[in-house]
């Protein structure tokens, strides 16, 4: 059975990119960019995991702006939706955990831009929803 995975993700580029590097026959892709479409994906519980920009510039939610770490926040404090496992993408070179509040982050993983290991990301994408 295909897993549904919700990408949140402003950048055509590395929204196509994501369309190649998901086997279509394994995933199937909810991109958006807009986190009233990115919620009503996950209010019809279908999405089996969120991958999450953090670094969104034009995503709104009930006409409020939210980058990818504020939209982590909102959704994983969701009871209905805590539990789906989110990937945070950065493009932040020396990411650590205490940069950018990751700390407090409730993601379950993260990945640094660009993506160069591929069979990586797809193995951890796997392994999270399982």
């Amino acid at each position: 059975m295909k897993k549904t995975l919700l990408i949140i993700e402003d950048d055509p580029f590395t929204q196509q990119f994501y369309s190649y590097l998901f086997p279509k026959d394994e995933f199937e892709l909810i991109q958006t960019e807009d986190g009233n479409t990115a919620f009503e994906a996950l209010e019809k519980g279908i999405v089996s995991l969120i991958i999450m920009d953090v670094s969104l510039k034009n995503t709104f939610y009930k006409n409020q702006k939210y980058d990818g770490l504020n939209l982590t926040h909102l959704i994983k404090k969701d009871e209905k939706f805590k539990d789906i496992p989110l990937i945070m993408i950065t493009a932040y070179k020396k990411l650590t955990k205490s940069s950018l509040n990751f700390d407090e982050c409730p993601a379950d993983d993260y990945i640094v831009k660009p993506i160069t290991d591929f069979k990586m990301f797809l193995d951890k994408v796997r392994n999270l929803v399982k």
